[in-house]
């Protein structure tokens, strides 16, 4: 069911990036295939549904329902979609479409830096040798489109700050409750993983210039949506992000734009995850 109508690229001058809004259906002679082209143009300078390649009815359906449906839902603009499907496909390590949706967030107007960060700090979360093969889609991105690499250096803490100043972005967002969930295994071991969840995920990347606090939660969240594994933890970041100041239709629009790469099960699971933390509030 397609949402309401707004404008056809409203594109907005913001620190010399153009930032795209998605086309959406105001327009009731506006159809999804007239939708999909839109923002399918504006994301690959391309043309869609060509009838063209190997299996151009697959194509045809995917593009359809991406472009001209799933965009529609919720009031994310391009490039905050396209950061989430960048985020997705390197969790699921899908490295040629990967390869693809970054190219098409920097025309939506995502910086270089943006991107490395958003693939930086998925490493707590799938952990190192997944992030540096999404790494290397990145900088292959970046060769062919010739941005100089390595990009500037965005750390912002050192060794005797990282815990410090992890646990103050952790403690107002999260508390003490990985803390107090490992509390008890042999040797106290379970208190150096909370110290390392603290100082990695929270001093090592959140610091980090190149994103703020509500985009680091919000793609954090779409990668959780995507592993589908523990729902203790999206939850948890469901309303890490309300805390952060993501709303709760922005949440719930995220949530749904990982839909057409994760599937309906972890979606659907996902939406009624986001349900409970609404009722507990």
């Amino acid at each position: 069911m397609l949402k309401k109508i707004f404008t056809l690229f409203l594109v907005t001058l913001l620190s010399q990036n153009l930032v795209f809004a998605a086309v959406k259906n105001e327009d009731k002679n506006m159809t999804r295939t007239d939708i999909c082209k839109e923002n399918y143009r504006t994301l690959f300078k391309g043309e869609a549904l060509t009838n063209e390649g190997s299996d151009p009815e697959m194509m045809a359906i995917l593009q359809k329902y991406i472009f001209g449906e799933v965009f529609t839902v919720g009031k994310l603009d391009i490039k905050t979609r396209e950061m989430i499907t960048v985020t997705s496909l390197a969790v699921q390590q899908t490295l040629p479409q990967l390869k693809a949706h970054l190219n098409a967030a920097l025309k939506a107007g995502a910086t270089p830096i943006e991107l490395r960060e958003a693939i930086y700090q998925l490493a707590p979360f799938i952990g190192f040798p997944k992030t540096l093969n999404a790494l290397n889609v990145l900088n292959e991105v970046f060769k062919e489109r010739g941005i100089t690499t390595p990009l500037k250096s965005t750390a912002a803490v050192n060794e005797e700050e990282r815990y410090a100043k992890g646990i103050a972005i952790q403690n107002p967002l999260y508390g003490d409750e990985i803390k107090v969930a490992l509390e008890g295994l042999p040797d106290d071991m379970g208190a150096d993983v909370a110290r390392f969840l603290t100082e990695v995920c929270f001093g090592d990347f959140y610091t980090r210039e190149g994103l703020d606090l509500k985009t680091r939660e919000l793609l954090m969240l779409s990668a959780l949506v995507t592993t589908g594994n523990n729902a203790a933890t999206l939850k948890s970041h469901i309303k890490g992000n309300l805390k952060a100041g993501n709303s709760q239709e922005t949440i719930t629009a995220a949530i749904i734009q990982c839909l057409p790469y994760v599937g309906f099960p972890n979606t659907i699971s996902a939406l009624k995850t986001m349900k409970e933390v609404l009722r507990e509030q």
